[in-house]
């Protein structure tokens, strides 16, 4: 029996814009497996990002059901949804939404200490290493470029040891060599650490890093559009 992350059957997500409809997702069948990568490629609007809130519990369905880690998100409670998110999900957004007056450490370890656990500084140190941002744990975000920023979003992600790593846009903010550069280090960190990843992106080169590819229209997977990435 194939080992799912990730499984979604027939969601909906619809929205009221005035007098309209907006059917933002419009039944969609999605499985990952377990330390799988794969890229959710789609123009704006196309329903990628709204895919992406549902995986994390940042957002409830109209319909349907929504399963991460063995777990039926769209059953779950707000708090339930909160403790999950907390524990199982590592975030990664085009924005790096890191605490301006803390360190690079600080930033890194917080998710951790707000969920009240012990920081496992041996695993932390290995982040940093492989994140190439030891030299910068004493460092404040104003101090860094967005490409370090981005680094330490992204060890703050995975220092959590989450069920899953949900990147949306990650590399938005960077220039081209920075965007490849950031994302071949996620790469490597989420292969050492067995990890599945979901990442959102427009970019085609980007998405080629990925183990498969699925692409999305009006709200939909579109047939015949999934593959292997070219390695």
């Amino acid at each position: 029996m194939e080992s799912w992350m990730v499984q979604t059957k027939n969601l909906k997500k619809y929205y009221r814009l005035g007098e309209n409809r907006v059917k933002a997702l419009n039944g969609v069948d999605f499985t990952v497996k377990e330390r799988e990568f794969v890229a959710i490629i789609g123009k704006s609007g196309s329903g990628k990002s709204t895919l992406l809130h549902m995986l994390g519990g940042l957002d409830t369905p109209t319909a349907g059901e929504v399963f991460v880690d063995g777990k039926n998100l769209a059953v779950m409670t707000k708090e339930q949804l909160a403790v999950f998110r907390r524990r199982k999900v590592g975030f990664i957004f085009q924005t790096y939404n890191l605490v301006q007056d803390l360190n690079v450490y600080e930033n890194i370890i917080l998710p951790i200490e707000l969920d009240g656990r012990y920081v496992d500084k041996e695993f932390i140190e290995e982040l940093l290493r492989l994140l190439k941002l030891q030299e910068k744990r004493e460092a404040l975000p104003s101090t860094l470029s967005g490409g370090q920023q981005q680094r330490v979003a992204i060890a703050r992600a995975i220092a959590t040891k989450p069920a899953i790593i949900l990147a949306d846009e990650p590399t938005g903010n960077l220039d081209t060599e920075t965007s490849h550069d950031v994302m071949g280090l996620l790469k490597i960190v989420a292969n050492k650490f067995q990890q599945t990843m979901i990442l959102i992106t427009h970019d085609h080169d980007i998405a080629q890093l990925a183990d498969r590819i699925v692409r999305i229209e009006d709200g939909k997977l579109v047939k015949g559009s999934e593959r292997h990435a070219e390695k």
